[in-house]
């Protein structure tokens, strides 16, 4: 999955003021807004929700629906969303995993020598070979 995607929701307007919002592509994503900011919002954090559940439960994610495809209902409109899952995941998964590695002792004395954070420089090193910012 690319890290940036696009895919269009639908935005419907609420008897009692506001929007609740649905998306063609993925059935189980739906959200509301008071307004139009807070629905857009709304709208990202419900896609980022879906599209990372269905990567966690290695469910397919389905390709974006062109908008010129989607017919809206009466009080109700055509907004693509943009989302960055690298962002999304940055965001809200960034809790610490433990991981096991080997050395060369001779590297691990002069490293520790001079106070070395190895899980700085991994981390460092894991974005640099990722090309991640």
């Amino acid at each position: 999955m690319n890290n940036l995607v696009f895919y269009p929701a639908i935005f419907h307007k609420a008897e009692e003021g506001g929007f609740w919002i649905s998306f063609p592509d993925l059935p189980e994503c739906f959200t509301e807004g008071d307004d139009m900011t807070q629905a857009y919002e709304m709208a990202v954090n419900a896609l980022g929700l879906a599209l990372t559940s269905r990567e966690a439960e290695k469910d397919p994610i389905p390709e974006p629906t062109s908008p010129s495809d989607i017919t809206v209902e009466k009080d109700s409109f055509l907004v693509v969303i943009e989302f960055d899952m690298l962002t999304y995941k940055k965001k809200n998964n960034s809790r610490a995993v433990k991981k096991t590695l080997s050395i060369p002792e001779w590297l691990n004395e002069e490293a520790t020598a001079i106070g070395v954070n190895f899980s700085q420089v991994l981390q460092e090193a894991l974005l640099q070979k990722l090309q991640v910012k």
